[in-house]
C-alpha cells in the first residue's frame, strides 16, 4: 500500500490550501504547508510585483524547515498557484531540494483563468519522478476565492487517486 503526502503553497486567498485540505480529508493522508522563512507583506498588488520579479528572476525564497522525511512517502500531491505562469517560487525551493527518483507525483494547480506552464515546470523540476492525475483548478479571475471548477469534479479526481494509488 503506498503513503501519501499533500504538500502545498498558499498565499492571499487560500485556494491552494482548501483544495490541499480536501484531497487530505478524502485520501486521509499526511498534509504539510510549504512558508516562506520571510513572509510577504504588503498589500495584493505589492506582493504581486514580487512575485513577478521573483518568477523573472527564478528566486528561490529560503523555506521554514518541513519536518517530513519525504523517503517515507511514495505518493506526493504537491499544490501551488499559479504565479506569472509558473509556480510560487517557494514551491520551486521545494522542489530543487528533494529527491524525486521513484516517487509519484500529483501536481495540481489554482489559477484565475491563466495556468500558464506550471505544469511543465514541475515536470521539468522533479526528475526521477512519475507523474499522475494533474490537475487544474479555476477560481474566479478577479484573484477572488470563487471556484469555478465544480467540486463535484475536484471530489471525482480526488476519488480517482484514493482509489488508484491508495488501495
Amino acid at each position: 500500500m503506498n503513503k501519501m503526502i499533500v504538500v502545498y503553497y498558499s498565499w492571499s486567498n487560500g485556494n491552494t490550501e482548501k483544495i490541499a485540505k480536501l484531497i487530505q480529508k478524502i485520501t486521509a493522508s499526511d498534509i504539510v504547508h510549504i512558508e516562506t522563512l520571510k513572509p510577504y507583506t504588503g498589500n495584493y498588488k505589492e506582493v504581486v510585483e514580487q512575485g513577478k520579479r521573483e518568477v523573472e528572476s527564478r528566486f528561490k525564497p529560503e523555506i521554514k524547515p518541513l519536518l517530513v522525511d519525504f523517503e517515507n512517502y511514495d505518493v506526493i500531491a504537491i499544490g501551488t498557484p499559479t504565479w506569472w505562469y509558473t509556480m510560487a517560487p517557494a514551491v520551486l525551493s521545494f522542489l530543487n531540494n528533494q529527491n524525486w527518483y521513484g516517487k509519484i507525483i500529483i501536481p495540481f494547480i489554482t489559477d484565475a483563468g491563466w495556468p500558464g506552464h506550471v505544469i511543465d515546470d514541475i515536470k521539468k523540476t522533479c526528475q526521477g519522478a512519475e507523474f499522475a492525475q494533474e490537475m487544474e483548478i479555476r477560481f474566479d479571475s478577479n484573484g477572488g476565492n470563487h471556484m469555478e471548477t465544480a467540486e463535484s469534479k475536484i471530489e471525482e479526481w480526488i476519488m480517482k487517486i484514493k482509489h488508484t494509488f491508495l488501495k
